[in-house]
């Protein structure tokens, strides 16, 4: 079974940047779908960003201009680049892979592998 382990997480000021990473343990990483998700407490999971094996990628709407996904399939890791984070951004984050995904959307219920999630906290 896949492992996947998060790391970057940590506490940063309104404005400020993280980058997220993501290893996996697997020769065959480049051939999946790859992305972030984040949740809060009492909340569902939420998608911020997804990248095909062609790099093809997507962005929730709340981070786009701010978020950059990339992934290295040489080093088998995929990364979250976070820049002028906002204190709503305050959630853990979890790196989660696909074989198939439903393009039109963009839900947790696509991704069957997850890692075990690195907190993101961010104050004003």
């Amino acid at each position: 079974q896949a492992e996947l382990v998060e790391s970057g997480g940590g506490s940063v000021q309104a404005g400020g940047s993280l980058r997220l990473s993501c290893a996996a343990d697997e020769v065959t990483f480049g051939y999946y779908i790859l992305a972030w998700f984040r949740q809060t407490p009492g909340k569902e999971r939420e998608g911020v960003a997804r990248i095909a094996p062609n790099d093809l990628s997507t962005y929730a709407n709340f981070v786009k201009g701010r978020f950059t996904i990339s992934r290295d399939n040489a080093k088998n890791t995929l990364y979250l680049q976070m820049n002028s984070l906002k204190p709503e951004d305050t959630a853990i984050y979890y790196c989660a892979r696909a074989e198939r995904v439903d393009w039109s959307r963009f839900v947790s219920e696509d991704f069957g592998y997850w890692g075990q999630g690195t907190q993101v906290t961010v104050s004003t």
